[in-house]
C-alpha cells in the first residue's frame, strides 16, 4: 500500500507539471492560437487540478452507451446486486448512479467527496473484495437520451471519468453520432477506453467474429486502435469476467485517474504543438536588422542631415578661419542646421522637432514595405495566425515621429569648435598684421613724397623693400593659410559628417529595436516559449 500511495504520488507530481507546462503554453499563445483550442487546453487544465484536489486513490469506471444498449444489466453484474432497473425507459435515466467498493472511513469520506464533485448524488456503497478496493463505477444516463439535461449530464462525467467504458450494441455500434462526437476526440486515449458490444448473444459466432472485427476497424479509425474491445452478454455471461478483471486490474493500479488526466493534458498540447509548427531560426539576423536600419534612415531623412553636417562644418570652418578680411561675408549665409532646427544651443532637443521635410508618399511606401520585409523574415515558418498578430502588433504609423524625435536628439557636433581653428585664425591675424604694417608703411612714404618732403630711403633685403615684402608676405601668407584651411576644414567636415552618420544610425537603430524588432522578438519568444511548453506537456 505504501509503495502504490508513493508511486501515485508521483504521477500525481508528474502529471501537475505537464499541467503546469499546458498552462504556460496557453499563456504564451493567447492571442493567436485557436480560440476552440485554448478554451479546450483551459477546461483540460482545469480538469486535471480539480481531479487531482479529488482523491486519486479512487478509479472512477464509467458505464457508457446510448437507450437500449444494456449499461444498466452490466452495471447490476458489475455490482453483484439489482441497483438500477434495466430497460429503455428508467427512473434514473436523469442521474448517474454510482457503486463504491471502499471499507475504510476515511477513503468512503473521500470517495463520497469524489462523487459530490461528479455530481452523483445516487451512491451505493459496498464491501470491496481482494481487487476492487477503491473502485468507484458509474452507470450513466443515455447519450442519445430525447431530453437535454441527460445528455448535459453524461458529457460531463464522460469528461471526468477516469476509465471509460462504452457499451454498445449490434444494431448500433457503427452510429456516425458516436464515433463522431464521442469515440473520435477520445483518440490517444486507448489506454483509459474500453469498448463493449453487449447482447453478443443474439448474434451466431460467426456474426459475433464479424462484429467484433468491424467494431476494432471503427476504433483504429477513431484513433483508439489499441484499447480493448470486449464481446459481452450480461444474460449469459460471456465477457463480464474479462470485463470485471479489466476493471478490477484498473482499481487495484490506481493509475486510471492519472492515465485519463494525462492523456487529456498530451491531447490538449499536441493541438498546441500543431497549431505552433515547428521551430525554425530567422535567417541572418544581423542583415535583416542592418537593411530594416537603412531603410529607416532614409525615411528619416539622414542623408539631408549628414549633408547639413558637412556643409555646417565648412561654413563655420571658413568663418574662424578664412581670411580676416573677408570672414564677414560667410556669415551672411544661414547655418543649414539651424534651417533644420538642430543646433542644440537654439532649442531643447528633448521637447523639439526637426524642420526635415515630411515624409512622402513614395518614402513612406518604402518604410511600411521595410517593416513589412523585416517582420515577413522574423515569421519565416511561424503558424499563420501568430503572423497576423505579430503585423497587427508592429505597426509604423508612429514611426515619422519616432524617427524625427531621434535625429533632433542625435548630437551631430554643430557646437564642435577644432583647436586648430584657433591656432590658424591666430595666424592669419598675424599675417593681416603683417600686410597692414607693409601697407602703412607703403602709404607714409607716399604722403610725405605727395607733399615733397624729404622721404628716408626703405630698408630692404636684398634689393627688395621691406615695406613691399610686408604686403607681399602678409597677402600670400594669408592665401596659403586660406588654402590651407580650406583643405583641412573638408577633411573635417566629411569626418564630422561620417560621426554624425554613425550616431544617427545609433538613433534609428534605436528606434527600429523599440517599435519593430523588440515587439517582433517578443512574440518569437512567446511562440518558441509556446512551442517549448507544450512540447513539455505533450511527451
Amino acid at each position: 500500500m505504501r509503495a502504490l500511495a508513493t508511486s501515485g504520488r508521483r504521477r500525481s507530481e508528474a502529471l501537475t507539471l505537464r499541467v503546469q507546462a499546458l498552462e504556460s503554453a496557453l499563456e504564451a499563445g493567447r492571442g493567436w492560437l485557436d480560440g476552440p483550442t485554448v478554451e479546450r487546453g483551459e477546461q483540460v487544465a482545469a480538469h486535471a487540478r480539480a481531479r487531482l484536489d479529488q482523491s486519486v486513490d479512487h478509479t472512477v469506471v464509467a458505464l457508457a452507451g446510448s437507450t437500449g444498449s444494456g449499461k444498466s444489466s452490466i452495471f447490476n453484474v458489475l455490482a453483484g446486486h439489482d441497483l438500477a432497473t434495466p430497460g429503455v425507459r428508467r427512473p434514473t435515466t436523469s442521474r448517474a448512479m454510482a457503486a463504491v467498493w471502499e471499507a475504510d472511513p476515511q477513503g468512503a469520506q473521500a470517495a463520497s467527496r469524489l462523487l459530490d464533485w461528479l455530481d452523483v448524488p445516487l451512491r451505493t456503497f459496498l464491501e470491496p473484495g481482494a481487487d476492487n478496493q477503491g473502485l468507484v463505477l458509474l452507470d450513466l444516463p443515455d447519450h442519445d437520451s430525447v431530453v437535454v439535461e441527460h445528455r448535459v449530464r453524461s458529457d460531463l462525467l464522460v469528461d471526468r471519468a477516469d476509465l471509460l467504458v462504452w457499451v454498445v450494441d449490434p444494431q448500433k455500434y457503427a452510429d456516425a453520432v458516436l464515433h463522431e462526437q464521442y469515440l473520435r476526440p477520445l483518440a490517444g486515449h486507448a489506454g483509459v477506453v474500453v469498448l463493449v458490444l453487449n447482447q453478443i448473444d443474439r448474434l451466431s459466432h460467426v456474426d459475433q467474429l464479424q462484429c467484433l472485427a468491424d467494431l476494432r476497424r471503427l476504433a483504429a479509425q477513431d484513433g483508439l486502435g489499441s484499447c480493448p474491445v470486449i464481446g459481452l452478454s450480461a444474460v449469459t455471461g460471456q465477457g463480464v469476467g474479462e470485463l470485471r478483471s479489466l476493471v478490477a486490474s484498473a482499481a487495484a493500479a490506481r493509475e486510471a485517474a492519472t492515465s485519463r488526466l494525462l492523456a487529456d493534458v498530451r491531447a490538449a498540447a499536441e493541438r498546441v504543438s500543431q497549431e505552433c509548427g515547428p521551430a525554425r531560426e530567422m535567417r541572418n539576423r544581423a542583415a535583416a536588422r542592418g537593411e530594416l536600419t537603412t531603410a529607416l534612415l532614409h525615411a528619416a531623412r539622414a542623408d539631408v542631415v549628414v549633408d547639413a553636417v558637412r556643409a555646417s562644418s565648412l561654413l563655420r570652418a571658413r568663418a574662424a578661419t578664412g581670411w580676416p578680411l573677408t570672414r564677414w561675408v560667410g556669415r551672411l549665409r544661414s547655418d543649414p542646421l539651424r534651417r533644420l532646427n538642430l543646433l542644440r544651443r537654439d532649442v531643447r532637443t528633448e521637447l523639439s522637432r526637426t524642420s526635415l521635410p515630411p515624409m512622402d508618399a513614395a518614402m513612406a511606401a518604402k518604410t511600411h514595405t521595410a517593416v513589412r520585409e523585416y517582420v515577413d523574415g522574423a515569421s519565416a515558418g511561424a503558424p499563420g495566425p501568430w503572423v497576423l498578430a505579430t503585423r497587427a502588433l508592429v505597426r509604423d504609423d508612429g514611426l515619422p515621429d519616432a524617427l524625427d524625435q531621434a535625429v533632433a536628439r542625435t548630437e551631430l557636433d554643430g557646437e564642435r569648435r577644432p583647436r586648430w581653428w584657433s591656432v590658424a585664425s591666430a595666424v592669419q591675424w598675424a599675417a593681416v598684421a603683417v600686410l597692414l604694417v607693409g601697407v602703412l608703411w607703403l602709404a607714409g612714404l607716399a604722403v610725405l613724397s605727395f607733399i615733397q618732403l624729404p622721404v628716408a630711403s626703405s630698408p630692404d633685403i636684398e634689393g627688395y623693400p621691406i615695406p613691399t615684402l610686408l604686403v607681399v608676405v602678409g597677402l600670400l601668407l594669408g592665401v596659403i593659410l586660406a588654402l590651407i584651411a580650406r583643405l583641412l576644414s573638408y577633411i573635417g567636415a566629411n569626418r564630422a559628417a561620417r560621426r554624425a552618420e554613425r550616431r544617427l544610425r545609433v538613433q534609428v537603430s534605436a528606434v527600429a529595436s523599440l517599435s519593430v524588432v523588440e515587439p517582433v522578438e517578443a512574440q518569437r519568444h512567446l511562440l518558441d516559449e509556446c512551442r517549448a511548453a507544450a512540447a513539455l506537456a505533450a511527451r
